[in-house]
């Protein structure tokens, strides 16, 4: 088992022989424009993806199936809905699923609670995209829980840290724990993913659990960078067990 990421929230995980793509941003550098209601002008993605197209398309030919955990566009952007295999397993969460399906694909593996797949059990999860107002315009989003015999990954996906992300981690322990970090916001309201104290939260909660950090200066509204959220690990002693991963990096799920 290992997990690679792509870039922000792409990542593919390989568990039991499967390829999954989770969160596919496949667009070049700047291809999404500005990001509305933030305090700077700058065109997302912020980077290009960590290798050449030609190399883009090589890996896209070993992925088995994507997994979206909500459709916002640097979860699931344009140009991944150009190259993707339109037969290719889709699964994601069953509020999403009509709208993928709207985009022409045919493979739609839609998740109520949880489902068997390939032998993996996959569970939905869920999160809190912010908070007050701005957290209602987020909208509903999702996360998944990935099982295969003794070993289970937890992609939080797109929130902050709250009760309901304590509760999945009861039910599910995971060995594994994958947050979206930067702190990213608008020009109003707070913090609509995890902060580094967020993230600290989740270590003293699952303290037998390792952190992988993603969601990473690629998009223009996270005011966290990889630097500071480093300096925070460290302050707070956990750096045998949070790590921040780089855009190309493979992690090992030993």
């Amino acid at each position: 088992m290992k997990l690679e990421l792509w870039r922000n929230a792409t990542l593919v995980l390989q568990i039991g022989g499967k390829n999954i793509l989770i969160d596919p941003m496949l667009g070049k550098k700047n291809s999404m424009g500005k990001i509305p209601m933030t305090d700077n002008e700058l065109l997302n993605p912020l980077v290009d993806l960590p290798f050449s197209e030609e190399t883009l398309k090589d890996k896209l030919s070993a992925i088995d199936a994507v997994a979206v955990t909500h459709l916002h566009p640097d979860h699931w952007d344009g140009k991944a809905v150009e190259l993707l295999d339109k037969n290719i397993p889709v699964i994601c969460p069953e509020i999403i699923a009509e709208q993928i399906a709207e985009s022409g694909f045919t493979n739609i593996v839609s998740i109520k609670d949880s489902i068997i797949w390939e032998n993996i059990n996959i569970s939905i999860t869920e999160g809190q995209h912010g908070t007050g107002e701005i957290g209602e315009k987020m909208g509903h989003v999702n996360g998944f829980v990935f099982k295969i015999e003794d070993k289970t990954v937890y992609i939080v996906g797109d929130s902050i840290w709250y009760e309901g992300i304590a509760a999945e981690i009861d039910q599910h322990k995971p060995q594994y724990i994958v947050v979206a970090g930067g702190a990213a916001n608008f020009a109003v309201g707070g913090p609509i993913i995890m902060t580094s104290q967020d993230m600290i939260k989740v270590c003293e909660y699952a303290p037998d659990a390792t952190v992988l950090v993603t969601h990473l200066e690629a998009v223009s509204h996270c005011k966290e960078d990889r630097k500071f959220i480093q300096e925070e690990i460290i302050k707070n002693g956990l750096q045998d067990r949070c790590f921040v991963l780089q855009d190309g990096e493979e992690y090992p799920l030993d």
